[in-house]
């Protein structure tokens, strides 16, 4: 699995363990809103341990004698987390105090709210996740760990995080984008629709990384390039920056970002010298845009940093616990890495 350079590597980092006991690693979904009080379907809101979210749902279907279809959720979670996430369901007739007495005899499962709202939960209807991880195990005592941790932590609030997909887009194995590329180039058939899906954006995500990586590399991550596509952070319109004197401003105010691609074959290219990074690392891989298409990838961007200005770092009885908040889609490995290095270890992993 390709390992991208970390923005604080001149840094010396704590490292540690992550996930060493039970609710070492917690997750708390930001919800875009909260239910209105009436409406057909019935949101959940609920704390579980070692339960994937795709778990939850396929029990949730059982309980209630629904398709899973009908269930929504705005993001899927790690198993090895404590994780407070929002389900929907689609039952117009149930009484809500029988639901919620039968969802608190569910094993490992505790129930926060039970209310009711008109529309299904559906991917991406949240603004982030909050997250609390015990880093144990240090290589270091905790006084210059947390001297450490706080050094990174001033670096990545200044500068940003590179918006990197976590170690757990490529797999328990690190190979789901190495298959992605032998589905993709036909060397490799798999029957499941939902991992052929996941298997091939994996592909796109690590493409993705080497590009962020390269701009890293070549020291242009915190400034825009000519013909980079950019973001609004309040809207997320896209735009081409055509103005370097004119949108840096709004760049170093945050108002603006730019975004890297997600190679497809409609991918909304950039231009001049930021354009010319991305077909250099289209040319060094190992596909066509033609295969892209065949493959169903239409392409798209990404944000390239994020930026975590409200990371807490306190003193644990067995080393550092670090809070912190990350918008939809960014992964805790990333800036987790950052402060203890690469996660190499099979119980390094986390939730995005």
């Amino acid at each position: 699995m390709f390992q991208p350079p970390r923005i604080t590597d001149t840094h010396p980092t704590i490292g540690g363990r992550l996930k060493a006991e039970p609710g070492d690693f917690r997750v708390e979904e930001i919800p875009l809103y909260g239910p209105s009080g009436e409406g057909q379907h019935v949101y959940v809101r609920l704390t579980r341990e070692s339960m994937t979210t795709r778990d939850v749902e396929t029990r949730l279907a059982s309980m209630f004698e629904v398709n899973t279809r009908s269930i929504g959720y705005a993001g899927k979670k790690d198993k090895r987390a404590v994780t407070t996430q929002t389900f929907s369901l689609d039952l117009p007739n149930a009484d809500l105090d029988d639901i919620r007495d039968r969802l608190e005899d569910v094993e490992a499962v505790d129930i926060v709210w039970v209310e009711r709202h008109r529309n299904k939960i559906k991917q991406g209807h949240l603004i982030g996740n909050k997250f609390t991880a015990v880093v144990s195990e240090l290589d270091v005592g905790p006084e210059v760990a947390v001297e450490r941790a706080t050094t990174i932590a001033g670096r990545l609030r200044e500068h940003g995080l590179p918006n990197y997909y976590g170690e757990q887009r490529f797999g328990k194995d690190g190979d789901n984008a190495e298959r992605g590329l032998d589905l993709i180039k036909g060397r490799e058939r798999e029957g499941r629709r939902w991992l052929r899906r996941l298997l091939k954006n994996a592909y796109q995500s690590e493409l993705f990384n080497r590009w962020l990586a390269a701009r890293v590399e070549a020291g242009h991550f915190d400034a825009l390039l000519p013909g980079d596509v950019a973001k609004k952070t309040d809207t997320g319109g896209l735009f081409d920056v055509e103005d370097i004197e004119a949108e840096s401003p709004r760049f170093e105010r945050r108002e603006i970002t730019y975004t890297g691609p997600m190679y497809g074959h409609e991918l909304w290219w950039a231009s001049d010298s930021a354009g010319e990074l991305e077909r250099r690392v289209f040319d060094e891989a190992a596909v066509s845009l033609e295969e892209l298409e065949d493959a169903g990838l239409r392409g798209s961007r990404r944000r390239a940093a994020i930026f975590p200005d409200d990371i807490e770092i306190t003193e644990h009885p067995r080393g550092l616990e670090l809070v912190f908040s990350l918008p939809k889609g960014a992964y805790a490995t990333v800036l987790l890495r950052e402060f203890i290095g690469d996660l190499d270890q099979p119980d390094r992993s986390s939730s995005g």
